[in-house]
């Protein structure tokens, strides 16, 4: 489940064991307001002050909100009046949320088809036509658009968490500053007749993103205070890179013979030169080109390239790699350590708004202050509450339990445990059958070794493709068929596996006697083009890919595979946050990229000196035709052009193999301080973010693996994992104490509580 935007981020760390968001002063200086709630006790008469029962109504409406904000990680310091709690409920319904990620996404996606457009069918420049152009006007009127619904978003969630928390709401401020930018550079467009060189809010529409995800602020957070450990291993990287460039300009000297010249003309010729070549041979983009011409002459020049490769590649790179997984991994657990205080705060503070008077709050002069809820104001609230209809079922099961028909506050609690726990699928129960030749048929095709013969059939299939694809198809339908006889329809459709495998053998079954009405048997040699949409040859090649396809149902039988292969589904589903900074990154480089090398890039105007084999070993000006630059390997494609080639080219950067080839092409078309910005994105994409993203997985995986050590592969495939990064992490967080729950809840801007 993925953490939602929470209307406080920086509430947490106010101190040392402080998770409240600012001191509100002493309880008895708050006045009541219609969203309050104080409660009395005395001790000497054992009496409570009973409430109307007109509030109890805004109490169960409070419990409910406050349960959804502990399931969704959301900070509970908003108003809680009965109209408010409805204007917050309605902001975090889906069809709002929804909708406000759709606006980010158009906004997002303007780059595209603003100038310069990339509504082209190539990005090569030798090649390209002049993209489609906007009119004035149109890309602008969607924007503003946008604009206005940014600015009801601001407007809504500075009013529900009210003035004191706005003034501490650090991301709430900056979007009010990029809104009021984008629409000043907005203006500017407009007056301009869209003629403008820059687009500034271009560079700053990344912010909408990011400050509409909780998760990523936290991840960005923590890549911030990753970057000092990460720049003390740069700067080694840097001295380590710095030393072998003096070591390389003593070793690879000019010479006086011509012959020997090698190395040094084309590697080690100045600083820059021998910089940048070991820079790349860091990454092994260049390896073993860079050696060569000194190889070639003498073996022990090998010496010092190796050398080279060992400490910078094989040790510096790996422990940068382990100490942006280390670090990173103690900054996200803090950060989690902060959603789980947010779900026990949620959890108390509906407990206690629920602890009424007359509710189901007892207390005796003996046992002291002593707090309940009735189970059946507490159905009530869950009966409201919108969480996933298993985890309903598991707390409403589990507070059902409680035989005095009350729960006290540590049970309060514990009921909602059920959230961080496996889902099991439970099948539906095979169907009764009176028939002996019907039981032994759902005897035999329920057994697993059945499955198993399913897949030594499709791995024959796949060996004698092309060969008797009529007889395997057959089998696979009787198969489908008897499975649903033995396990019944909606049994056979609670297996995925099932799943998969009767929509390809419907889908071959279709084609293949689609083949049949088209091409008749026996098949008549005619031409198939104009009589037919699609040849027989073709016709067979898709039915063989589905067979091959339909292999893949051999995963969910092995373990291994079966904990890979949803470790995958896992990582696109619920670290979204991550990629979701790296598009940001993504975005923000494309659009410098595109400001500082549009149009640096052009075509010789005669072709034929880049076709032409028989030309010079160089041509005049900026073109070369080296083996391996840019010019010769034809990489015109590549380019700054627009938004869409420029996120292609960052993407090739970020690979790295032959990452050297870009940079050696704008150098000679720009500058030489055009290495800067690829050697930002480099360490950016490729040496940070790359790193970070692979331990992730290995995070995710051995989370999961050590969870299905314990299980059969069946049960792998039947439990629904919630591998949230904060169930990743839960077992190293430390839980809140009870006095650090009920200090922070008189912290509450809104909710005022007395005990």
């Amino acid at each position: 489940m993925e953490e939602e935007q929470p209307l406080l981020t920086g509430s947490i760390n106010q101190g040392s064991g402080d998770y409240g968001a600012h001191d509100n002063g002493q309880l008895d200086q708050h006045e009541e307001s219609p969203g309050s709630r104080r409660l009395s006790y005395s001790a000497t008469d054992d009496s409570y002050r009973v409430l109307e029962d007109a509030d109890a109504d805004l109490y169960i409406q409070q419990a409910v909100v406050f349960i959804e904000d502990a399931i969704q990680y959301r900070s509970i310091n908003h108003r809680v009046d009965s109209g408010s709690l409805q204007l917050y409920r309605w902001y975090y319904s889906k069809i709002c949320q929804w909708g406000l990620g759709f606006t980010i996404a158009v906004v997002l996606a303007l780059a595209f088809i603003e100038t310069p457009s990339s509504l082209t069918y190539t990005s090569d420049i030798r090649f390209k036509p002049k993209p489609w152009e906007p009119p004035c006007g149109l890309t602008e009127g969607i924007e503003v658009v946008c604009l206005c619904i940014f600015i009801l978003d601001f407007t809504v969630k500075s009013y529900l968490i009210g003035w004191e928390e706005f003034r501490m709401n650090k991301w709430l401020i900056g979007y009010i500053v990029v809104i009021t930018a984008s629409f000043i550079d907005w203006m500017l467009s407009v007056s301009m007749a869209c003629n403008e060189n820059l687009r500034v809010r271009r560079l700053i529409r990344p912010f909408f993103l990011l400050q509409n995800s909780s998760l990523m602020k936290k991840t960005l957070k923590c890549i911030k205070k990753t970057l000092p450990e990460i720049a003390s291993v740069i700067l080694l990287l840097a001295l380590h890179l710095c030393l072998f460039t003096m070591i390389g300009m003593l070793i690879f000297s000019k010479s006086d013979d011509p012959k020997k010249n090698g190395e040094w003309e084309t590697y080690f010729k100045n600083l820059p030169k021998s910089l940048s070549s070991l820079l790349v041979l860091l990454t092994t983009a260049n390896n073993p080109d860079v050696m060569i011409p000194a190889y070639s002459l003498n073996r022990g020049y090998s010496i010092f390239f190796i050398l080279f490769s060992v400490f910078g590649t094989y040790l510096l790179m790996n422990l940068m790699t382990a100490i942006i997984y280390n670090q990173f991994r103690g900054y996200l657990l803090m950060s989690v350590q902060t959603s789980i205080i947010r779900r026990r705060l949620g959890i108390r503070a509906a407990f206690e708004v629920l602890c009424c008077p007359g509710r189901g709050h007892t207390s005796t002069q003996s046992e002291g202050h002593v707090e309940r809820v009735a189970v059946n104001m507490f159905l009530q609230v869950m009966d409201r509450v919108h969480v996933k209809s298993y985890c309903r079922q598991a707390i409403i099961k589990a507070a059902q339990q409680f035989p005095d028909g009350f729960i006290n506050g540590e049970a309060f609690q514990r009921l909602f445990n059920e959230l961080d726990k496996d889902f099991m699928k439970e099948h539906p129960p095979k169907p009764e059958y009176s028939s002996p030749v019907l039981q032994l048929i759902q005897y035999i095709y329920s057994h697993f070794y059945i499955t198993v013969l399913g897949n030594v059939v499709a791995l024959a299939n796949v060996i004698c493709i092309c060969i008797l694809n009529c007889i395997f198809i057959l089998y696979y339908l009787i198969e489908m068929l008897l499975k649903i006889v033995a396990f019944g329809w909606r049994g056979y459709l609670s297996y995925r596996n099932n799943i998969f495998d009767g929509f390809l053998t419907v889908l071959l079954l279709a084609i293949q006697i689609a083949i049949f009405i088209t091409y008749r048997i026996p098949y008549e040699d005619v031409d198939p083009v104009p009589q037919h949409v699609m040849a027989l040859w073709e016709m067979v090649r898709l039915v063989n890919m589905l067979i091959v396809f339909r292999f893949l149902r051999i995963i969910p039988e092995i373990k291994l595979m079966a904990v890979v292969a949803s470790t995958l589904v896992d990582l696109v589903k619920n670290l979204r946050a991550f990629a979701g900074i790296l598009l940001v990154v993504y975005y923000v480089f494309a659009v410098l990229g595109t400001w500082l090398f549009q149009g640096a890039i052009t075509p010789p105007s005669n072709m034929s000196l880049i076709s032409d084999s028989s030309t010079e070993n160089k041509t005049g000006g900026p073109f070369s035709m080296d083996c391996g630059t840019f010019e010769q390997l034809e990489y015109w494609p590549n380019n700054f052009d627009d938004f869409a080639s420029s996120l292609v080219l960052l993407y090739n950067i970020m690979v790295v193999n032959n990452w050297h080839v870009f940079t050696d092409a704008y150098t000679r078309y720009t500058t030489e301080w055009s290495l800067v910005y690829f050697v930002a994105w480099w360490l950016t994409s490729s040496v940070m973010w790359v790193n970070l993203f692979v331990a992730l997985i290995l995070e995710n995986f051995t989370y999961k693996w050590d969870r299905s050590n314990a299980l059969s592969v069946e049960d792998v495939e039947r439990i629904a994992y919630q591998s949230t990064v904060q169930l990743m992490f839960r077992e190293h967080v430390q839980e809140p104490t009870e006095e650090e729950l009920l200090a922070q809840l008189q912290q509450h801007p809104h909710l005022h509580l007395s005990w």
